[in-house]
Order: structure tokens, then C-alpha cells, then sequence
């Protein structure tokens, strides 16, 4: 064998024994959500790939491209194999969210636009994915009380029969409660209905349906009942909030509030004066189509 052979041999040698060596890039995460990442493998020695992409999801791909429907910080980990050796590594990419998050809530008594906060990144990336989705279209704000609040997104309420009982569906989660202090329950607030304390003492949020406060007139000894009774304190803007709109204080700190509506406030009223059945179901079907204003 001659001394160039003798070197290709010895190099496919120690290549075939060579461990396995991750590494990779990215590119498309600094989109908004949905925001498509491509992912562009660099291993070396390796035969076998398996990527983790942070939300659950995985691929063996080898170039794999994943779509992220939430924002947030996500470690991404590839773990390169050859035979029984395997090297792992990590890397964390930060997806953001559409700003700002603008949602157009279409009614046949008007049209309501809705900014949510980012305060509130899991309510606020799940009700823009539900929209996307065309989730609420076509479906009710199915249990509306005057001088409380008009509420929606049960999913069981498309096309459902006048005697269908309402507002137990959902998409099949929950929402953990972002609770925050500040975002109270003033006029125009949207915030995740929820199931009672007793069986939900995390006061998770449903999956899709939400309320949309109109409450009653709020004078500042009620805010002082809710702060003493509640522990927390209410700013001097909150309060002018309060004073000049009013709203439902008794909620705050119980329910996830995660936006307000910044345009036609009169729908609320509109829709929270129709006329009710025994259940607080409109006798006539109000329904709901939404999109993202972008």
C-alpha cells in the first residue's frame, strides 16, 4: 500500500471513530409571532439528529424548520449521535410578540378594537393564536348582564340551538392566571373568564372565553373596601380610571386581566342593554368575528 492510500485509510479510520460533535443556527426567530425558525444543522460526525425545540415539540430532521405560535424565550437543544455516542447542545432564542397586539372584534351593534397588553404574554399570545385561527368566528357573547359585563368564546355556542345550554366549552386547556396589579377591572377591560375558586385555586383561566367589562359607577370608598379587603393599593391613576369610567374593582386580583378595548366602547353598552333569557343568554344571537389589525 503506498503512502497516499496508507493517509486516506488512516483519515477514514479516525473519522469513522471520531465522536459526535452538536452544534447548529438559526434563522427567522427576531419574527413576530407565528414566527417560522429554520434551523441549520452544523453537526459533524454524527449519523442521527434529535431536536427539542422548548414548547414540547420535537423533529429528526436533520434541517428541521419549526413554527412558535407564543412568544417567549425558548432553549433549543440538538442532540447529535453516531453508534452509542451522543453530544448535546443548547442554545435559547427569543421569539417576540406582534406590536402592537391589535384585535378587531366585529359585532352586528358594531365594531370594538381591542389592544392586549404585554404585561400578560400567555393570555395575550393565546387569544392572538385563537384569532388567527378563526377560533371565535361566528360564535356568541352568550351571557350578557347590564352594568356587569358581556361575555364570549364558547366555543359550543356557534350555531347553537336557542335551548342549548352555554358557557361550560373551551379548546380543551387552560391559561395559568397572570394576575397582575397593574391591570384592573375599569370599562373596556378584557380579562379570561375562569371556573370558582373551590375547584380552581389557582384561578387558571379558560382556554377562550372572556368577558369584557361595562360595570356601574365606582366612587372611592368602594376602592378603599376592595383595597382593605383585597391588600393592595390602587394608583392615582387607576383611581381617575375608576372615578371617571367606572367599572367592576370587586374582581380585581381574582381574574386575569389582558387588554382593554381602546375603540367603541358604546358596542359594550349596546350589546350589554339587549334583552335576556332566564340564563343571561341574549334573546337574540349576538355573534362575534375577529381579526388581527396589523
Amino acid at each position: 500500500m503506498n503512502s497516499q492510500a496508507l493517509l486516506v485509510l488512516t483519515i477514514l479510520v479516525l473519522t469513522s471513530c471520531a465522536k459526535p460533535i452538536a452544534d447548529f443556527t438559526y434563522s427567522g426567530h427576531d419574527n413576530p409571532v407565528p414566527a417560522e425558525v429554520t434551523f441549520t444543522n452544523l453537526s459533524r460526525h454524527a449519523d442521527t439528529w434529535f431536536w427539542e425545540f422548548g414548547n414540547g415539540e420535537t423533529s429528526t430532521e436533520a434541517n428541521p424548520t419549526h413554527t412558535y405560535l407564543l412568544s417567549g424565550n425558548y432553549t433549543i437543544a440538538l442532540s447529535a449521535s453516531k453508534g452509542d455516542n451522543t453530544h448535546r447542545v443548547e442554545k435559547t432564542i427569543q421569539i417576540t410578540a406582534p406590536v402592537p397586539c391589535l384585535v378587531e372584534i366585529q359585532t352586528p351593534y358594531g365594531n370594538m378594537l381591542a389592544r392586549l397588553s404585554n404585561e400578560t404574554p400567555l393570555h395575550r399570545d393565546n387569544f392572538m393564536h385563537l384569532v388567527e385561527q378563526q377560533f371565535y368566528d361566528s360564535l356568541l357573547f352568550h351571557r350578557v348582564i347590564r352594568g356587569f359585563m358581556i361575555q364570549g368564546g364558547d366555543p359550543n355556542s356557534k350555531g347553537a340551538s336557542i335551548q342549548t345550554r352555554l358557557g361550560s366549552g373551551g379548546p380543551g386547556y387552560q391559561v395559568d392566571a397572570e394576575i397582575t396589579e397593574n391591570l384592573v377591572h375599569i370599562k373596556g377591560a378584557i380579562a379570561a373568564a375562569r371556573t370558582g375558586d373551590n375547584v380552581n385555586p389557582q384561578k387558571r383561566s379558560s382556554g377562550s372565553q372572556f368577558y369584557i367589562v361595562q360595570g356601574n359607577r365606582v366612587s372611592d370608598g368602594v376602592l378603599d373596601q376592595v383595597e382593605a379587603k383585597k391588600g393592595f393599593r390602587y394608583t392615582s391613576e387607576q383611581r381617575e380610571a375608576y372615578l371617571a369610567n367606572g367599572g367592576t374593582p370587586h374582581l380585581d386580583q381574582d381574574y386575569t386581566v389582558f387588554g382593554y378595548i381602546v375603540e367603541g366602547m358604546e358596542v359594550i353598552d349596546k350589546i350589554a342593554a339587549a334583552k335576556t333569557k332566564p340564563g343571561d343568554r341574549p334573546e337574540e344571537d349576538i355573534w362575534m368575528i375577529m381579526k388581527v389589525v396589523k
